[in-house]
């Protein structure tokens, strides 16, 4: 697939995503990382980026989520432009996002870190406390322990869980399976299907490319901070070229 194929299977001219990303150029401070890079999410939909270490996959949804230096092109949410906003703003947006590292508050209880999901919020809602707590039932029986004793897994359900307590329409996840055993990584991604299944939309960077592309609507290969390929995720999967370039063959 060439470049250029692969730029024409982004969506449709005229249809639009959730979130539209177009000509992005962002990094930090002085040092550009993305460049005219372009991504879309429809409503519901299940989009990951993959790509080498160093591409910029984590810049991208660091960008969307107000996190990195803005210098150029437009990121549209629910037909609003937010390039410009800080996290706050764009959380009230509607956009939950897990970063890969420190994405819990160690010294606090599971429940305190679920509340502090909801800190926008004049009270936390107990209904979606309970909704928190019967996606990830483990975090019922841990609620009181302190969410750094929990395992690697275990917080990142924590983190996902927090996310979720706004009810984003967007949840965007950073490399969701690092540092879990091989045996819990097929139930995270089962999670995650589980909540795209319930209607939130997810954007995703991951390192296990083969199994994110596998289970996702539509896939993007970043390199060196620009788009390289768009495609389905079995597309991507059945190129050859993107099979040995990016996936190990």
């Amino acid at each position: 697939m060439s470049q250029q194929a692969s730029r024409e299977a982004s969506l449709p001219d005229g249809e639009s995503g959730i979130l539209a990303v177009r000509d992005l150029d962002a990094g930090y401070g002085d040092l550009q990382v993305l460049t005219d890079v372009d991504l879309d999410v429809r409503d519901g939909e299940y989009v990951t980026i993959v790509g080498p270490n160093g591409a910029g996959k984590s810049t991208v949804m660091k960008s969307v989520f107000g996190l990195t230096t803005y210098m150029g092109g437009t990121v549209t949410f629910g037909g609003e432009e937010i390039q410009e906003r800080n996290p706050e703003q764009i959380i009230h947006e509607g956009i939950g996002y897990v970063p890969q590292n420190e994405n819990v508050f160690a010294g606090l209880s599971v429940k305190e870190n679920l509340e502090m999901g909801a800190y926008i919020l004049d009270d936390v809602p107990e209904d979606r406390l309970q909704a928190v707590y019967d996606r990830f039932p483990i975090l019922e029986e841990r609620k009181t322990q302190k969410a750094g004793s929990l395992s690697g897994g275990q917080q990142q359900m924590l983190a996902m869980g927090r996310a979720l307590m706004l009810e984003p329409d967007l949840l965007m996840l950073d490399e969701p399976s690092a540092g879990l055993a091989p045996d819990l990584v097929d139930e995270m991604f089962d999670r995650i299907d589980r909540i795209n299944d319930d209607g939130t939309s997810i954007l995703m960077v991951e390192q296990n490319a083969k199994e994110a592309l596998r289970r996702c609507d539509r896939g993007y290969v970043l390199v060196q901070g620009q788009n390289s390929y768009m495609d389905a995720g079995d597309a991507l999967l059945a190129d050859d070229e993107v099979r040995q370039e990016f996936l190990g063959g």
